[in-house]
């Protein structure tokens, strides 16, 4: 029943982007009055869809477990009749052609989510690492385990568009880790939603311990089970800028630098708040 429950916790989630986190990484965003702008992100982002907690969460759904049995009252489970447990087993026969149909269904909208790459496919992970090294600005990418990846992504240009990191070709990003929003009158909307780890910042990650508590009991069962990796933001952000910073939530604030100023976040576990700025570019 812990599977059923866990790949009910999970399906919501992978289905609304796959759930990419930043791990241990290094970000600097620089964004300059003549209109130029650079964005780097160096470390690890993992992918859910790739990871053994998604393995484990669909592992048990096509085997037959018997639901709980309850006293008259409703409330008080007791240990089921042979009789009770044949007829669950009865309905659960009857309904595998609807399962099966169901099982091929959802196997294509997550195929669709994950860009064409099929995410029970052995060679997926690497499928991906060769769909993201054709886009640019993802210099390197190479595949750890259990959905984790090592990324060295940087870009550069003129700043006449919002921007968004990461965006994988095809693929619906449910949130991004950061976004570049451009006003009219010059200013410019930074934020990180996906540079806290837990809080109004990344209300997921709360869900995620959840799950990864769950998950870590399902693999102690087994003999040779491991608990599934599932990391943690913890890194740097920055940005640098010579416009004017009319407000951020950094704890320091600016710093001046030979650029202009500097807005710095460390991030780790503890981090609620997401880091945001807004910049005026026309002064």
């Amino acid at each position: 029943m812990k599977s059923r429950l866990l790949f009910a916790l999970l399906a919501p989630l992978l289905l609304t982007g796959c759930l990419l986190s930043p791990g241990k990484f290094n970000s600097q965003l620089a964004l300059m009055k003549d209109g130029s702008f650079s964005y780097a992100y160096k470390g690890e982002i993992q992918m859910l869809a790739l990871s053994k907690l998604a393995e484990m969460g669909a592992d048990k759904e096509d085997k037959f477990e018997a639901k709980d049995c309850y006293e008259d009252d409703g409330f008080e489970t007791r240990e089921c009749t042979a009789g009770e447990i044949a007829a669950q087993k009865e309905e659960w026969d009857a309904g595998a052609d609807a399962r099966r149909i169901e099982k091929k269904e959802k196997a294509e909208r997550f195929k669709a989510i994950m860009g064409g790459v099929d995410p029970s496919d052995p060679e997926a992970a690497q499928e991906l690492v060769e769909m993201l090294e054709r886009q640019k600005g993802w210099n390197s990418v190479s595949h750890k385990g259990d959905g984790l990846f090592d990324v060295d992504f940087a870009i550069s240009g003129q700043l006449s568009h919002d921007f968004a990191f990461p965006v994988i070709e095809k693929m619906p990003i449910g949130s991004s880790f950061v976004s570049v929003i451009l006003r009219k009158d010059g200013k410019v909307r930074v934020d990180a939603p996906g540079f806290a780890a837990q809080g109004a910042g990344n209300p997921l990650q709360g869900m995620m311990g959840g799950v990864m508590g769950m998950a870590a009991m399902e693999a102690n069962k087994k003999k040779d089970g491991e608990p599934p990796v599932f990391v943690m933001p913890e890194g740097t952000f920055t940005i640098i800028t010579d416009g004017t910073v009319l407000a951020n939530n950094t704890d320091e604030g600016p710093q001046a630098s030979a650029q202009g100023q500097v807005l710095a976040w460390e991030i780790n576990a503890r981090s609620e708040q997401a880091p945001t700025a807004l910049i005026d570019l026309s002064r």
